[in-house]
């Protein structure tokens, strides 16, 4: 998996694409936070819960079907989130989804159960370059950790920013030209031009 520092990049580039007048700021929180809910599934581990299990380690917590449950529960919050139950819906479906599918291309691990509980295979993603993080903290400070962080940013964190980057760009332009009448890119005109 990536570490859980990874997965809310794609809420955060979802909401720079879309815009402060889709996503609130309590959506947005709310989104970084569901992306992150999957890999609860690691307390498992300390109740004996073996890792190739459907209710392991990147089993039905990294499912299709959870994402759906966590996208419903949370449209039913849109008032209080300050948005409407389509938008609620729509992100929280992405960015819990994304975590599945990110951990996917990861290069390590038993693969994603994303079709639990219609099919208990596991999946990986054809390209795996995101290398996969250790499970705890030691762990994660450690070499092979700051190695896992580099690729995170690599493969997660600047790919999304270059999302929202661009998006961000495009909206500016966008507003300029509406401002401007259609004209922000007019070539300058001399006199009786």
């Amino acid at each position: 998996m990536p570490t859980v520092l990874a997965h809310p990049a794609v809420p955060l580039a979802i909401a720079a694409v879309v815009g402060r007048s889709a996503i609130s700021r309590r959506l947005l929180a709310a989104g970084a936070v569901a992306s992150m809910l999957p890999d609860l599934d690691v307390v498992g581990f300390h109740y004996g819960i073996p890792y190739a299990a459907e209710w392991g380690h990147r089993g039905f917590s990294h499912s299709l079907l959870l994402a759906l449950f966590v996208a419903v529960v949370g449209a039913g919050f849109a008032k209080q989130l300050v948005s409407t139950p389509r938008i609620t819906f729509w992100f929280l479906l992405v960015t819990v989804a994304s975590h599945g599918i990110l951990d996917a291309f990861t290069n390590g691990g038993l693969g994603i159960a994303l079709l639990w509980p219609f099919s208990h295979e596991r999946f990986f993603a054809p390209l795996r370059p995101i290398e996969v993080s250790p499970l705890s903290v030691s762990g994660i400070l450690s070499v092979r950790g700051v190695a896992v962080l580099r690729s995170e940013l690599l493969w997660v964190w600047l790919p999304c920013l270059g999302v929202a980057v661009t998006a961000v760009a495009f909206r500016y332009h966008r507003a300029r030209t509406i401002r401007s009448g259609g004209r922000a890119n007019a070539p300058a005109r001399g006199p009786g031009g």
